[in-house]
């Protein structure tokens, strides 16, 4: 018994005093929790098929996310609406993986400065958005955020709309290709503000 006792704690010496041997020992370790917690997730259909109705972003609709992406609002509002009272009394319908199935990169976040989004298409009217976004005290008085004004003067990029969805199509967006050729001209003329507001009016609307 004693013996058995000395070997193991000089093992556990020898582990913990040997730093390579610590890290690799630890990498495998994590790595193995990894694959039994993440790869069966991948072979449940609830998390990768969408929901009923939903539909890619239009090329409106994905100029509208890059310039979420571009102004950082993911910084300040989530995407994810979790499953508690309080939350789903405030926001609507809690969020379910489904729904984000064609977001590349999700924005689920976790900080909320402002509120979450997920929920707020439809919620107010496209004029109410054109306002806010321009100077956010004009609707909300106590309102931190930034005013974003030049939204309505930048026209939107349509030279490589078709080629940010061509890649979406690469990694699963079912894309046509009717829908790649013609991204450019119907998103053509159009502002920022335009894309913006296109984008918040369909966030979580295939699931109240």
């Amino acid at each position: 018994m004693a013996t058995h006792q000395n070997n193991s704690g000089n093992l556990h010496e020898k582990i913990e005093t040997n730093n390579f041997l610590l890290i690799v020992l630890t990498f495998i370790t994590i790595s193995f929790g990894g694959l039994v917690e993440i790869v069966p997730l991948f072979f449940q259909k609830s998390l990768t098929e969408p929901i009923r109705g939903l539909q890619p972003y239009t090329a409106l609709q994905l100029a509208g996310r890059d310039i979420y992406l571009r102004e950082g609002c993911y910084n300040c509002h989530s995407q994810m609406i979790r499953p508690f009272h309080a939350e789903t009394l405030r926001y609507g319908h809690y969020s379910v993986a489904g729904e984000y199935v064609y977001d590349h990169p999700f924005q689920w976040g976790s900080k909320r400065t402002g509120p979450d989004l997920h929920r707020v298409g439809g919620k107010y009217s496209d004029d109410w958005h054109r306002v806010h976004l321009n100077n956010p005290r004009d609707v909300v008085p106590e309102s931190i955020m930034p005013a974003y004004p030049w939204l309505n003067e930048n026209l939107v990029d349509d030279t490589t709309i078709g080629d940010h969805m061509s890649a979406l199509r690469k990694v699963g967006v079912p894309y046509t290709d009717e829908q790649i050729k013609t991204a450019g001209e119907e998103i053509k003329g159009k502002t920022e503000m335009d894309a913006l507001v296109s984008y918040l009016q369909v966030l979580g609307t295939h699931l109240k």
